[in-house]
């Protein structure tokens, strides 16, 4: 069931830059992105199952697609991914972010089913961000292009020392491709990263 709570998607036509932020739970990243929620809190516009909320979204009509720590919650990420290469514009990006897999809150939150670590995307999209290896091509074919991928080590709020040494580890080890495969190699059980941030974009090639 779909709780279209502001007639959005009878207007998407009419709508010049298509943004859309899935799982925004209490708080949207801006006004301009179309929420979709399965909870209806406030900020909400569509309410509902993401893949039955997302199969009523043209294919080739949405500029950009965001995500924060939502597909840590997704069993089924390979049909997720389908349908946001579907729906995306050819060059239409995508930002997810989500917890690495050293994070220690990840395992408080039993809805969480999912580990993500820096090649967790290279097995669903075109690595175009040059990470050394070279993972199994589980999917037949795809068209999303991997060109980012950003480490974030971060704290409670408040705690200014430690605040200002999770950004100069965040700063350090995300000055290179090698750094952060050292890093995820040798040392993350030492210093536990907090989040991944993944930046992807919709070929017009098909990859296998």
């Amino acid at each position: 069931m779909i709780y279209d709570k502001r007639n959005v998607l009878s207007k998407l036509d009419s709508i010049q830059s298509l943004n859309l932020e899935v799982g925004c739970g209490s708080k949207k990243i801006s006004s301009d992105f179309i929420g979709i929620d399965i909870l209806d809190f406030d900020c909400v516009d569509i309410v509902g199952d993401i893949f039955d909320v997302l199969k009523e979204i043209p294919s080739n009509s949405v500029d950009k697609i965001f995500s924060r720590h939502f597909f840590e919650h997704i069993n089924d990420l390979s049909t997720l991914i389908d349908e946001f290469s579907r729906i995306l514009k050819v060059d239409g990006k995508i930002k997810i972010i989500v917890p690495h897999f050293t994070n220690p809150y990840y395992y408080s939150d039993y809805t969480h089913t999912k580990f993500f670590g820096l090649y967790s995307f290279c097995y669903l999209a075109k690595d175009n961000f040059g990470l050394t290896r070279k993972v199994p091509a589980y999917k037949k074919t795809f068209n999303l292009e991997l060109y980012n991928v950003k480490l974030i080590f971060s704290t409670n709020p408040g705690v200014i020392i430690l605040s200002a040494y999770k950004k100069f580890l965040t700063y350090i080890f995300n000055l290179s491709t090698p750094l952060m495969e050292f890093y995820e190699e040798n040392l993350c059980y030492i210093f536990p990263c907090y989040e991944l941030v993944f930046y992807l974009k919709k070929s017009d090639i098909k990859y296998k």
